[in-house]
């Protein structure tokens, strides 16, 4: 065994200490379910992931480039792993990965001289010969994004979760090109991974005891796979699509049928593509979970349109009320850009209307910030920062004011939970979620992490539900 650069013997034989990886996500959960993809690439490679910084061989921060905030916060993050390397372990590779590392790769590697290593989403397989560049004595760099790679055959390493819920990647990319949006100039364009492979995934976590799975995508709406037979065995290009299409609300389908006590949720949808049939879809299974995360982005029609969101504040509404009618009882959430490029009092008082008519269950609310080389950056952001804050606190207000609402609805009533782990605040209390992604803290009892347990709600926050197994 290697140790402090000694060979030390062991067993009357000479090992090689194995490398060890860190790695911190920010930003989606593609992100989260990207640094899995790493994990297990570099483990088929003897590197396993540690939780101890200071002596990892490898350190990387797997990046979101949607807002300049968390661009910020890798930068400081970067700038820590780099004062450990200095002080503590001068041997550590420090990598950025992701979305930021395509876009700020030029200054990260020989500006600010922040990193060995910059890799974009699209080039994990080749992280092991990068690792090799660098420890030859050279900065090594690879963004360049795939119209093919979905990583689909690749099995990912559970990186620190509570072995009841996965995320599961069903797409990668987007065509959607919003004027605020890096992510298709960062994860490049839509492509699916094959169905068979993603049920086949997830069939093995619910037999390793995983009782949630997530379907994850930049656009989970717009999956879209052909199979079985070749096109020229059918006679026209309609019988071939009939037979071989496998679009999301079947992919949702065949993931329910996997067990009745595996649970499915799925993001991010876009409203221009959510189709009626996924709607059906979800209101046909039980195990399907009752909740929808519908970013709009601005209620009025104007800024949508500025937005190249490809939907109007009408057709939003329409969805919405498709979605109530069919499941009543379905929790709708939702992304919320303040501050857009020329946005008016009347764009905001819109956003504002919208919100009062579909009364979110949860929301994820920002200020605008320009993101270079996007087609917004070529428009003016001339809202200052204080109206911005301003309109977004008045949102956040109302957003909590609804939150607080759907939460006091529920007290008195019974839910199904999902136990996902003990309480950060009491270790006498589990906490879990219901099928409308409500968390929910109660009493541990007799029960266990992982088991389903219908909880009375007797209290809540705005936030938060409280109840007692019954």
């Amino acid at each position: 065994m290697k140790h402090n650069g000694t060979l030390i013997k062991e067993d009357n034989n000479y090992k090689k200490k194995s490398k060890t990886l860190y790695i911190e996500s920010y930003g989606c959960q593609m992100n989260f379910s990207d640094s899995e993809i790493v994990a297990s690439i570099l483990k088929k490679k003897g590197i396993t992931t540690t939780k101890d910084i200071s002596t990892a061989d490898l350190v990387f921060v797997n990046t979101c480039s949607i807002r300049e905030k968390a661009e910020q916060t890798v930068r400081k993050r970067l700038e820590f792993y780099n004062s450990i390397k200095r002080d503590q372990n001068p041997k550590m590779i420090v990598g950025v990965l992701g979305c930021m590392a395509e876009r700020l790769k030029a200054k990260f590697l020989e500006e600010e001289k922040l990193v060995d290593i910059v890799v974009g989403p699209d080039a994990y397989r080749d992280l092991p010969n990068l690792i090799k560049e660098v420890e030859d004595g050279k900065k090594a760099v690879n963004v360049i994004l795939s119209l093919e790679e979905t990583y689909a055959e690749i099995n990912p390493v559970r990186l620190g979760g509570n072995g009841v819920t996965a995320f599961v990647s069903i797409t990668r990319g987007c065509d959607n090109m919003c004027s605020f949006c890096v992510v298709p100039f960062t994860r490049g364009r839509e492509r699916s991974r094959n169905p068979q492979i993603i049920i086949k995934e997830c069939k093995k976590l619910f037999d390793n005891g995983y009782r949630e799975v997530t379907l994850l995508g930049q656009n989970v709406d717009s999956y879209l796979w052909f199979g079985g037979k070749a096109k020229k065995e059918f006679k026209n290009a309609n019988q071939y699509e009939k037979n071989n299409k496998i679009v999301f609300s079947k992919l949702l389908e065949l993931v329910a049928q996997i067990n009745p006590l595996l649970r499915v949720r799925f993001s991010t949808s876009n409203p221009q593509d959510m189709g009626i049939d996924v709607i059906d879809t979800i209101s046909k299974y039980n195990n399907i979970c009752n909740y929808i995360h519908l970013p709009v982005q601005s209620g009025s029609n104007r800024i949508l349109k500025l937005m190249n969101r490809g939907y109007t504040k009408e057709k939003y509404i329409n969805l919405i009320d498709n979605i109530k009618r069919k499941i009543p009882d379905c929790a709708i959430s939702m992304d919320m850009i303040i501050g857009f490029c020329s946005e008016t009092n009347n764009d905001h008082d819109e956003t504002l209307s919208l919100m009062e008519y579909v009364k979110y269950d949860f929301g994820y609310m920002f200020k605008y910030s320009e993101r270079p080389n996007t087609p917004a950056a070529r428009l003016k952001d001339d809202i200052s920062d204080q109206i911005k804050q301003e309109r977004l606190s008045e949102i956040i207000d109302k957003q909590q004011m609804h939150s607080l609402g759907h939460m006091k609805d529920k007290i008195g009533k019974t839910f199904e939970v999902l136990i996902e782990g003990i309480s950060k605040k009491s270790s006498t209390n589990y906490y879990g979620r219901t099928t409308h992604n409500s968390t929910v803290i109660f009493e541990k009892d007799h029960h266990k992490i992982g088991e389903y347990v219908m909880v009375k709600i007797n209290d809540c926050t705005s936030a938060t539900l409280k109840g007692k197994v019954i």
